[in-house]
């Protein structure tokens, strides 16, 4: 089990290892490591058609997250597959940027927030789980980068 990670970005390349283990790292305090996540790094224009074929939504997004069981409950621990997600890494070099934060730290923070939603957290409910969700992605940010705080204007 763990993390599979796909990069089909054209023109940008990153670190797989270095990205698998921070995000094993993140699942393991999670208590996810004995469940699957699949990752797609890809650039706007296929993120772009993803969003639009599974939200109606014609333009690039950052992240979407796939739950292996969408129309159930949160998974329950010992499911073997997660989910899937997707990031936009032309997305997260442009809000890198905005978020003061290095590349690979916005990929992560996407990564953990698309991870959070395969969980069941969900930021669109109510301002309650909103804050439920900034709060957890804050703490496993901080755990996967020691000492980096996220800014008050980074929505995550």
């Amino acid at each position: 089990m763990g993390v599979l990670l796909r990069n089909d970005h054209p023109q940008i390349n990153i670190d797989s290892d270095d990205i698998n283990g921070k995000m094993e790292m993140v699942m393991s305090n999670l208590n996810c490591l004995n469940q699957e996540v699949s990752i797609l790094l890809t650039a706007d224009a296929d993120i772009r058609e993803l969003n639009q074929q599974f939200r109606n939504i014609d333009q690039p997004t950052d992240v979407l997250s796939f739950p292996q069981n969408a129309d159930e409950d949160p998974p329950t621990p010992g499911e073997e597959i997660l989910g899937d997600i997707a990031v936009s890494l032309d997305t997260a070099q442009a809000q890198a940027k905005e978020h003061g934060l290095t590349f690979e730290e916005e990929i992560i923070l996407l990564l953990i927030h698309g991870i959070l939603h395969l969980l069941g957290y969900d930021h669109e409910i109510s301002e309650q789980e909103e804050e439920k969700m900034r709060n957890k992605t804050r703490e496993l940010f901080n755990l996967t980068f020691p000492g980096k705080v996220l800014a008050d204007s980074c929505n995550y």
